[in-house]
């Protein structure tokens, strides 16, 4: 049954997403280029939609009876709607924040809340009234992490299918039967979408797709990990460590240049590798790999004892900051050269 329900969503997806291609032209859900893309050409960016539709109906057909199932759903939807009216008309910030908010809202009013975790020697740490706003904040942050990194073709749904495949595989040995075949579901419908997203792309996933994803990350980490150990609660954010390091990079590179907090800008990894010289595939594959290699340590840390999780963390937290100092301090130093270098290719 698990499988049938992955394969339908991967096949379903793949069936949905030339209909929406021909919607997102034809109601104006297009991504023109511009000096901080990447593409060249205007680009149907609904995508999401295909996924969206292809794990609501998954969810109709095979989804185990559950109280999780329809708040999630219905807090999905309210995602995809949010991400819709961006796509088509462009939405400011804040009021993308405020659909993000509520639907988190829905899904922690309806039980998905982490309360207490248990530490490693015995007790329970309550959360208490934070409960809420930490569960919110998660949510909230990771479907804003997903969004960030949907920089260049197939990087976002390429990164969220290594997640989505880490989560369900961890579900499966932990019994969760909720996350398995949700996870599963979610896998399924996002590899059928990399069909036609991957490089070169033929359609964009737009906001769309990529906050739903992030949403549905964001609460199947939770609910995969929930009330667990401290060291647990940790797992989570190995496997997101490559949008979730960007997403904490780029607040405190705004923050530390004076510009808003939300504007986009073109310092992310994927622009760093760009800049110093590698192409656009073999940038999305180095952080396929990357992620891959949090979501490989990811697994390693829930079977570790305490002092080997400690030394893995610091590890992990050693090479994040590593990485985005190399590749963002070489981007800047060897610019220069990779302009000249432009130059004299355009001349001959």
């Amino acid at each position: 049954m698990e499988f049938k329900a992955f394969l339908f969503c991967f096949i379903a997806v793949i069936l949905l997403t030339p209909f929406v291609k021909k919607l997102a032209i034809y109601i104006g859900a297009t991504d023109s280029p511009d000096s901080r893309k990447v593409h060249k050409r205007l680009m149907p960016r609904l995508g999401g939609l295909a996924i969206f539709i292809g794990v609501l109906l998954g969810v109709s057909l095979f989804m185990p009876e559950s109280m999780y199932t329809w708040p999630i759903m219905v807090g999905a939807t309210i995602i995809v709607a949010t991400g819709i009216i961006d796509d088509i008309y462009g939405l400011a910030p804040w009021y993308k924040l405020s659909g993000q908010t509520l639907a988190a809202v829905i899904v922690i009013l309806n039980g998905v809340e982490v309360e207490f975790i248990n530490l490693p020697y015995g007790g329970q740490l309550e959360f208490g009234v934070l409960s809420f706003p930490i569960t919110l904040l998660w949510i909230v942050g990771i479907t804003n992490a997903i969004n960030l990194v949907d920089g260049l073709d197939g990087l976002a749904a390429g990164i969220a299918a290594i997640a989505l495949l880490t989560i369900t595989g961890m579900a499966i040995t932990m019994g969760n039967s909720f996350v398995m075949f949700l996870g599963l579901m979610m896998f399924g419908a996002t590899l059928g979408f990399l069909v036609f997203n991957f490089y070169p792309a033929k359609i964009f996933m737009g906001d769309t797709g990529a906050m739903f994803l992030g949403f549905m990350i964001g609460v199947l980490s939770l609910l995969g990990f929930k009330n667990v150990t401290l060291f647990s609660l940790v797992i989570p954010i190995i496997i997101l460590g490559v949008p979730i390091s960007d997403t904490i990079f780029a607040i405190l590179r705004r923050a530390m240049t004076g510009r808003p907090i939300m504007k986009p800008d073109s310092a992310h990894l994927h622009h760093c590798l760009l800049k110093l010289g590698y192409s656009h595939p073999e940038t999305v594959i180095m952080i396929y790999t990357m992620s891959a290699l949090f979501s490989l340590s990811a697994v390693f840390f829930s079977q570790a004892t305490l002092v080997s999780s400690l030394l893995m963390g610091t590890i992990i937290l050693i090479t994040v900051e590593l990485m985005v100092e190399i590749t963002g301090a070489a981007g800047e130093r060897y610019r220069p050269i990779l302009n000249r270098i432009e130059a004299s290719r355009s001349k001959e």
